[in-house]
């Protein structure tokens, strides 16, 4: 099964100076991530870019609005995360509650849906064949 660990971080705290030096958050996480690649249930992490050089694209109305970061009703922003590869959500729990994170922040784990989860569809979905196929030559 393969998880999605998503980080929000309160607003307030994302605008905060970093409690601590970058060069020693960076070489927690580097530590962090390196447990998991060793264990073999790393499958890739990214840090996100500040709010403000994002964007939101609301859907409520046609065509689409653009709005342009950051949100200011935002209580939260999300700031990075990782996908892993485990066997159970127990071990994802486990390698959720290692990441070396601090006040202000958390991590919102979701299991990340595979194709099983549309076998609802049938076997001769056009849609999840194609995926099929994509992910065969994409392996």
């Amino acid at each position: 099964m393969r998880y999605m660990m998503i980080m929000p971080v309160d607003a307030a705290v994302a605008a905060a100076p970093m409690p601590i030096d970058m060069a020693e958050a960076v070489a927690m996480m580097g530590r962090y991530n390196e447990d998991m690649q060793k264990a073999g249930v790393f499958l890739g992490a990214e840090g996100l870019s500040p709010a403000d050089e994002g964007f939101r694209v609301d859907f409520d109305s046609a065509p689409p609005v653009v709005t342009d970061g950051p949100f200011a009703e935002a209580a939260e922003v999300f700031n990075g995360f990782w996908i892993i590869e485990v066997a159970s959500r127990d071990e994802a729990e486990h390698w959720a509650r290692k990441c070396p994170l601090g006040p202000g922040t958390s991590l919102e784990v979701r299991r990340i849906n595979d194709l099983s989860d549309f076998s609802e569809l049938g076997p001769d979905n056009e849609w999840v064949k194609k995926e099929q196929e994509w992910r065969a030559a994409h392996e």
